[in-house]
């Protein structure tokens, strides 16, 4: 590895810590209060786990507040979900609204699974069905947030949502991630693109 990119390597190591930690230990009692209430509202665990795709490959568990009912996944539409889905309970519409559901994802940023600012981490199948080149947004670790997040999120088409994906890795720099930081406040804000609607999202082959 060059000394460049090692320095980038390190530096934005020692960021992803910084702000892994700080906004763990603020968020920790909301969590909490989050956590007791979804376990009041509905039966199962208030944090969900899923098993997905980091950087080359590496599966790792990703962490959230649980948003919708016990067993979902294997329900209904099965991964898809659309606004105004039965599955997501009455607590998980507004955590996903504010997407507070992802404040565990600093955990995995901790843990050195993610990045604050990255590719958003997909499910094995998907990754399965990337191309050679689609590949390619695997060269970094996932993020919180990130280019495609900001550009339209979950009702951009899948294969668009990959370009922005390739294009982040080929140009990230801080300059940009603190410009899809600043953009981040703004999307959590308005609520734009949290569903795929019926162009956006991924579609099994």
């Amino acid at each position: 590895m060059r000394s460049g990119a090692l320095t980038d390597s390190v530096l934005r190591r020692a960021c992803d810590v910084a702000v892994g930690l700080l906004g763990s230990i603020l968020t920790a009692p909301l969590v909490a209060v989050l956590a007791l209430a979804l376990k009041l509202e509905s039966r199962g665990p208030a944090i969900y786990r899923q098993t997905r795709v980091g950087k080359d490959g590496e599966l790792f568990s990703i962490y959230k507040l649980r948003t919708m009912i016990h067993g979902a996944e294997h329900t209904g539409a099965g991964l898809a979900i659309q606004e105004g889905d039965d599955r997501i309970t009455r607590l998980g519409e507004v955590l996903r609204r504010y997407s507070l559901d992802e404040l565990p994802n600093l955990w995995n940023v901790l843990r050195g699974e993610m990045s604050v600012i990255g590719p958003r981490p997909t499910l094995p199948v998907q990754v399965e069905q990337y191309t050679e080149r689609q590949g390619g947004r695997l060269r970094v670790k996932p993020g919180i947030t990130g280019w495609a997040q900001i550009n339209g999120r979950a009702s951009l088409p899948w294969a668009e949502r990959i370009e922005l994906d390739l294009w982040y890795v080929e140009h990230r720099s801080l300059s940009l991630d603190l410009k899809i930081l600043a953009r981040t406040m703004q999307l959590v804000l308005s609520g734009r693109g949290l569903y795929k609607g019926e162009t956006g999202g991924w579609r099994p082959t």
